[in-house]
């Protein structure tokens, strides 16, 4: 088996956007990053008419969404991995499926509970039926509580979803706008029904494994939905705040089907490449290998940008698609901004707590008792039970990633032949935990450059158990740490979300009190990342809101 450290140089698949075609160095608007954030900021600005310019540290786009090569003919998702929370409107808006859109539908998600479990396992496909089918198989009582649950789920999407594609109030303003904004929001909960809004109030500030218990008995269909309150998150099943992290991902859908999930064509780095062309058919320029170093202000106001190469570029409006510490601690000097806000950033909590595994295999892992791969066709949840989960918590708590961690798996060739040549396979792992402030047992700092391969055979060791024979089809693995995904998007502390989906960092608080807006103290500087409302994964809905915000205040 060969492995290939991230801290080595990988076989990139080559990118799509050309060099620029201009010499010119100014422009209407200057977005720094080309992740889809970014694209899709670039790409309303340019449709508006203004002379647009993304500016990207890499030589290709997407940020966190790009797929590479592992080995040749092997093409994996090397950070971000499904698509679903993408807002439709930027579909249309920006004409993607005319540039390639092409969400492929996850059709499956299989919960498999292991060697401890005598195998046992859950496999769900598109049909209602057969899922209540399944869940009966196992405990009849849970077929009728998960008709409630998804009715119950289903009240609180649709009462929250208008706010993925809304500016969040600011109570904290005397403008009338923004006073008026305030009464609206407060008015869309009148008439709400007391069970609705009591689960709302227990998913915001309670624990998802609480919340399921009201419902399931089965620990393994516990274990399975409750995961979605820790992907990404430093939050054990158990902890208050998981459960806001499991409303949000509820939001996902494919195709108007709520709570399910896509792949792009190509992985999300093919998503991205789709955005890059948008943004380019509207007339944005796209530079890559061109890290930003600084943004330059004169009186109060933006007015350019200067790379890291000493070049700069000027424009009235500049846009950073950067989370909060690198969009308001190091672009700008902290000093020229308020006190509360840098104190706020400074605070902020991203603790990065996940990774990625991905393997070339040299054929399909195979779980007893399950023959061919219909089961495989979508998400692959390894976590037999909500102590489990904890557990593995339990060990990031304290400094160190799990011992016997939960895994989100998917075979993504099964979903896209394209992924891996005839017979072969790409397998991509996301795994909790794995924190970014590695510490030892005696309280020293650990160090991801010596424990990355270890990891990485804990995780081979623990598919090993669910599917035997697995180290006999492993080609050649990557093992993608916190510290890589920080090192190689620029994430704070490798955390996916651009900063916790906390509380206390969302909505109107994200990325602080009084600057939810897209806007920061500077004038014509605005921020667009995940780190901003509505939050982390590929929503798209930061770059179109803070678009909204840039043109609105352009027409004054």
């Amino acid at each position: 088996m060969a492995t290939k450290k991230k801290s080595e140089a990988p076989a990139e698949a080559p990118s799509e956007i050309v060099a620029p075609t201009t010499e010119s160095h100014t422009y209407d608007a200057i977005v720094i990053g080309g992740g889809h954030n970014g694209l899709v900021n670039g790409a309303y600005l340019a449709k508006a008419g203004l002379r647009t310019l993304i500016l990207e540290q890499r030589h290709l786009v997407g940020g966190a969404g790009i797929t590479e090569e592992l080995r040749p003919g092997f093409s994996f998702t090397t950070f971000s991995y499904a698509l679903s929370l993408m807002r439709p409107r930027i579909v249309h808006d920006l004409e993607l499926t005319k540039h390639g859109y092409m969400p492929l539908y996850m059709a499956t998600s299989f919960a498999a509970a292991g060697p401890d479990g005598n195998y046992e396992r859950l496999v769900f496909g598109p049909d209602h039926d057969d899922k209540l089918r399944e869940i009966m198989r196992v405990n009849p009582r849970d077929a009728d509580a998960m008709n409630r649950y998804e009715h119950d789920i289903e009240r609180l999407v649709h009462l929250i979803k208008p706010l993925m594609e809304e500016v969040p109030i600011n109570p904290f303003s005397d403008d009338p706008e923004d006073l008026a904004a305030v009464v609206d929001f407060f008015g869309r909960f009148k008439g709400i029904d007391k069970k609705t809004f009591h689960d709302l109030i227990r998913l915001v500030t309670g624990s998802a494994a609480d919340f399921l218990a009201d419902y399931f008995e089965g620990e393994l269909l516990q274990a399975y939905l409750s995961c979605s309150g820790i992907i990404g998150t430093k939050l054990g099943p158990m902890s208050p705040g998981s459960g806001l992290v499991l409303l949000y991902l509820s939001l996902g859908e494919h195709d108007g089907s709520l709570g399910s999930w896509s792949f792009h064509k190509g992985g999300n780095g093919g998503f991205t490449q789709v955005l890059a062309r948008a943004a380019q058919s509207f007339g944005a320029e796209i530079r890559l290998n061109s890290h930003v170093s600084s943004v330059i202000s004169s009186g109060g106001k933006a007015v350019g940008v200067a790379l890291a190469d000493g070049t700069e570029f000027r424009a009235p409006v500049v846009v950073s698609a950067l989370d909060p510490r690198r969009t308001f601690l190091d672009l700008v000097e902290p000093r020229e901004l308020p006190t509360d806000l840098v104190d706020a950033v400074q605070r902020m909590k991203f603790q990065g707590s996940s990774a990625k595994v991905n393997f070339a295999l040299d054929g399909l892992p195979q779980y007893p008792g399950l023959t061919g791969s219909d089961h495989l066709r979508g998400f692959i949840n390894l976590a037999p039970s909500v102590e489990y989960l904890e557990r593995a918590y339990d060990e990031a708590k304290y400094g160190w990633y799990s011992s016997r961690p939960f895994l989100d798996c998917s075979v993504q060739s099964i979903i896209d032949p394209d992924m891996a040549p005839p017979g072969k396979h790409v397998l991509s792992c996301f795994v909790q935990y794995a924190p970014y402030h590695l510490k030892k047992k005696d309280g020293t700092p650990g160090d991801w450059d010596v424990e990355r391969d270890n990891f990485g055979d804990v995780v081979q060791r623990t598919l090993g158990e669910y599917f035997p024979g697995f180290d006999e089809l492993v080609l050649q693995r990557e093992v993608v740490t916190p510290l890589d995904i920080e090192r190689v998007t620029g994430l704070t502390e490798g955390n996916i979300y651009a900063g916790e989906l906390f509380a206390p960092q969302m909505y109107l608080l994200r990325p602080a009190p009084g600057y939810a807006d897209y806007r920061t103290p500077i004038s014509g500087y605005y921020q667009c990342g995940s780190g901003t409302h509505p939050g982390g994964c590929l929503t798209g809905a930061p770059g179109l809101l803070a678009s909204q915000q840039i043109l609105k205040d352009l027409r004054r």
